[in-house]
């Protein structure tokens, strides 16, 4: 009786131990599983990541309307509307005149702009370009137009949206300052 009453503690402590092992092993390990399959944060866009996005989007944005500015000077209309977005939604606002979709807007600088005298020579100037994200930016600047008998000048805000073709303008708000 002796011997059974010994062993009855040692009993209790090896099965208190087997418990306290296993409730170890089933507590830790799906807190070790959860921890190794939580995704990691990603790491937030540095500042230099971002202004290096923010050059590449101005200096997009300068060539369409670099480009713009040089089929203009070469009397070409189709290549100056190149840097619009062709699309039904596209607006063109001068004076009391909104002119929607980018059909509508061809026709009217078409209409307007009948020879290559009335064109002039373009120059856009002054121009801040500030991006609004990864697909969007507004332009304002300054342009001027010398003609043989005269010249006009004025200033437009652009918005601009990244499409598939590139950066492309979607609204055009144009004025012409009083002579």
């Amino acid at each position: 009786m002796n011997s059974t009453c010994n062993s009855l503690p040692k009993r209790k402590m090896l099965k208190t131990r087997y418990l306290l092992r296993t409730l170890q092993f089933c507590t830790l390990g799906p807190v070790l599983f959860i921890a190794a399959n939580i995704p990691r944060a990603q790491p937030a866009p540095s500042a230099q990541s971002s202004e290096m996005n923010n050059d590449r989007t101005v200096a997009e944005i300068r060539a369409v309307i670099q480009a713009q500015q040089e089929a203009w000077n070469r009397g070409n209309i189709d290549a100056f509307m190149n840097g619009y977005a062709r699309s039904d939604s596209t607006v063109f606002v001068s004076g009391d005149t909104v002119a929607r979709g980018w059909h509508t807007v061809r026709a009217r600088y078409k209409m307007n702009y009948i020879s290559r005298a009335k064109m002039g020579t373009l120059t856009f100037s002054d121009l801040e370009i500030q991006p609004l994200g990864n697909d969007a930016a507004v332009v304002l600047g300054r342009w001027e137009t010398k003609r043989v008998k005269d010249s006009a000048h004025g200033h437009f805000t652009l918005i601009f949206r990244r499409t598939p073709e590139g950066w492309r303008i979607v609204h055009d708000h144009t004025s012409t300052a009083p002579e």
